[in-house]
């Protein structure tokens, strides 16, 4: 199936600094794929390259099977990570404004607006300034203002910044619901729980390049074929000290564990009883956050 964006080896640098370097990347059609990397990586260069803000240097984009054109960014949908909302305007107002800028009508798209404004729970503040909204409420009139055209491919920026975790919630579903409808997601973000609860297809940029590619379920089985799951009482940050371990992370009591590609478990496990009480030890799919920690540290 042709992908819905395609990035091909694509290039920007600023002077002596290479913000993106040869970036390549497929967004599969009705996907949530998740470009992720720290802050500074070249994600946010990568975004404005996709929407023509910033032309590449070199290198190709391509949306919707072909060669992106101008006229192919009113299918688009771009929520950048500065919010641009004008403060005096009032939410009804501004939405029906950035409404008519895709070529929509007042009177068709008010309804829209309306049922939008009672789904995120804005309904009552219509008629108020957007300078009188909170941050997180006018992060959810700018989502609104992303979807109303009905684009076929969103692009969002660090879309769960600032937001209480039930807001977070509340995107996230949407987004769900979004993909439901054959529709496709870019998600820019370093929050790598959110990430791991929404993608299906991942981009992990470190340092301007593309380090990791590709459908999260097999990059787990590809990557981190060596994660394990640990329950000990003990000196555990001795933990890290054993050659077999990569990463060695405390939540909630239960140690995660990445051992290195070429360890045995069962040979860090003789190890470990030397100096723990093992009450648990068994191998489970790695999460995310342990996927791009060990990315990050084998490209650098």
């Amino acid at each position: 199936m042709t992908p819905i964006l395609e990035l091909r080896t694509v290039r920007k640098a600023y002077g002596d600094f290479v913000a993106v370097e040869d970036v390549s990347m497929a967004v599969p059609a009705g996907s949530i794929y998740g470009l992720l990397g720290p802050n500074g990586a070249g994600k946010t260069t990568t975004i404005r390259m996709i929407m023509n803000i910033t032309p590449p240097d070199s290198g190709e984009v391509h949306v919707f099977g072909h060669p992106r054109t101008a006229a192919d960014l009113q299918r688009i949908g771009y929520l950048p990570e500065e919010r641009g909302l004008y403060r005096k305007m009032t939410v009804i107002d501004q939405l029906v404004f950035l409404a008519e800028i895709h070529g929509l009508k007042r009177a068709k798209i008010l309804p829209d607006i309306q049922r939008w404004l009672e789904r995120v729970d804005l309904a009552k503040w219509s008629k108020s300034k957007v300078e009188e909204l909170s941050k997180g409420m006018q992060q959810k009139v700018q989502l609104i203002a992303t979807v109303l055209h009905q684009p076929d491919l969103l692009i969002l920026d660090e879309p769960f910044s600032g937001l209480d975790p039930l807001n977070q919630e509340l995107f996230r579903d949407l987004l769900g619901e979004y993909r439901a409808q054959g529709k496709s997601v870019v998600l820019s973000t370093h929050g790598m729980e959110m990430a791991e609860r929404l993608c299906d297809h991942i981009c992990l940029i470190f340092r301007g390049r593309a380090v990791l590619d590709g459908d999260l379920k097999d990059i787990k089985r590809r990557v981190g074929g060596n994660a394990y799951r640990l329950m000990a009482t003990g000196d555990l940050d001795r933990l890290k000290t054993l050659p077999e371990v990569e990463q060695a992370t405390v939540q909630n009591g239960v140690v995660k564990l990445m051992l290195r590609q070429d360890a045995s478990g069962s040979a860090a496990l003789r190890q470990m009883v030397e100096f723990l009480e093992v009450h648990e030890f068994r191998s489970e799919e790695p999460e995310l956050e342990q996927i791009f920690l060990k990315a990050v540290r084998d490209a650098a």
